[in-house]
């Protein structure tokens, strides 16, 4: 006699917005949501972002540490609005914006994505390599060669739910900031009221700092990757349909996008806040007011915070550049595949979508040739966060104006506080490049 059917625990592919394909069901339900907006918020605190964490608290103490509380909700709109609309469409940014935006902007977009991405790869890169010299003395030029191999091997040889699932576990990197706070002495008060009242006078240096903090913290690259893997997320679930064809499944998606998004922002914003914080709180007081780069700042920490706080800051740097390097590069890859109609996807092999990975591959190199090229490295960060700032302007209105389209978005317009937030992020980001130019030209 046959036996009956065994009844069988849900799986993935039952509810298609229950897992991200990162984890396994096995593993409690937060980890099962989180996905793509922790890795990308994880992936805003790279190298560079923490060269300018550390110079602006050690320059000005806690004095724009409100940027960061102010950011938060607007970051997280605009995340979320991104996301929703590679769910729902089923294309990414660069593919939406190609079908509804004339050819010279989204041309001009993606190449300023391009050259912005390069920049901060090259910085990163550079970053890694010197952290780990502090660790581990050898020349930098290994160290650099060592590091773009990695990320470009983690790209081309990982089978796409083992990368991510490599990419989530790297945001534990970030718990190391935490690490390092815990080592110093903070003036709690005074950071209370820096986060609620900004005090310090509007002079250019400060502009300059805020102009830097904004354009690292709300990035292009970082709307472009989560829209992308949204959409890569749909491919390894099949049962997860473009909203616009599956809109039953709406609910479920949105509600797993906006919990990823709230926390992967949250985890960004906190670690950044650490950062600044830590070196407010050592090099600051001691005096130590210049810092280039994010390995600067780590061998700074070591003489005044301890060998420790030095190391562990030191770590973070190699942790986070490990995360954000094929960020940087996929993001752009996804841009120009996405607006050339290339075959594109890390769920794909290399040989289906050559184009694709030959664009990974190039930007991580040309990032790579950078560092052995002589450029003052926080000019470099400067202008990166300056033409990330302007890049970003154009796409986040086209971004708005899409998202509240019928005839692209259906049912799932955005609304409410939602499209509000949306609006104000943009306006700030464009207030953001009108002061980079006032600064830059006076």
């Amino acid at each position: 006699m046959a036996k009956s059917p065994q009844p069988r625990g849900p799986r993935p592919d039952d509810d298609p917005e229950l897992p991200s394909p990162v984890v396994g069901p096995s593993r409690p339900r937060l980890f099962r949501i989180l996905g793509p907006g922790l890795v990308t918020g994880a992936s805003d605190d790279d190298p560079s972002g923490i060269a300018t964490y550390s110079q602006v608290g050690a320059q000005f103490a806690y004095g724009l540490s409100w940027t960061l509380l102010v950011t938060y909700p607007l970051m997280v709109a605009i995340q979320v609005i991104s996301a929703r609309i590679g769910r729902t469409t089923g294309c990414g940014l660069a593919g939406v914006l190609r079908l509804h935006t004339p050819t010279w902007l989204l041309s001009s977009i993606v190449l300023m994505l391009l050259v912005a991405n390069i920049i901060n790869l090259g910085a990163d890169l550079g970053a890694m390599a010197d952290a780990l010299s502090l660790l581990l003395p050898a020349p930098r030029v290994l160290y650099v060669l060592l590091f773009a191999a990695i990320a470009i091997s983690m790209q081309l040889f990982l089978q796409y739910t083992r990368y991510v699932a490599v990419l989530k576990w790297l945001t534990i990197a970030l718990f190391a900031y935490f690490g390092a706070l815990a080592c110093v002495h903070v003036d709690w008060r005074s950071l209370a009221w820096n986060l609620v009242w900004p005090t310090h006078a509007l002079t250019p240096e400060y502009l300059t700092a805020l102009v830097a903090i904004f354009g690292t913290t709300i990035s292009p690259y970082l709307f472009f990757w989560q829209a992308s893997e949204e959409v890569e997320d749909m491919h390894v679930h099949p049962r997860r349909i473009n909203l616009i064809d599956a809109p039953a499944q709406g609910k479920g998606a949105f509600h797993r996008i906006e919990i990823d998004t709230l926390v992967g922002m949250a985890f960004s914003n906190l670690v950044a806040l650490s950062i600044l914080v830590t070196t407010a709180a050592t090099l600051n007081v001691h005096g130590v007011t210049d810092i280039q780069t994010s390995a600067q700042a780590a061998e700074a920490l070591r003489p005044i915070a301890g060998q420790f706080a030095g190391a562990v800051f030191a770590l973070g740097i190699v942790g986070t550049g490990l995360l954000a390097v094929p960020v940087l590069a996929g993001s752009a890859a996804y841009a120009v595949g996405e607006a050339r109609q290339w075959p594109t996807g890390l769920e794909r092999r290399p040989k289906e979508a050559q184009a694709f990975y030959a664009t990974l591959v190039i930007a991580t190199l040309v990032g790579m040739i950078i560092n052995f090229v002589p450029v003052d490295p926080m000019k470099a960060l400067f202008w990166s966060a300056v033409l990330n700032g302007v890049t970003a302007v154009p796409v986040m209105i086209v971004m708005m104006i899409i998202a509240a389209r019928r005839d692209v978005m259906g049912a799932f317009v955005i609304h409410g506080a939602l499209k509000w937030l949306g609006w104000a992020a943009t306006l700030l980001m464009g207030g953001v490049v009108v002061l980079a130019m006032v600064v830059t030209l006076f």
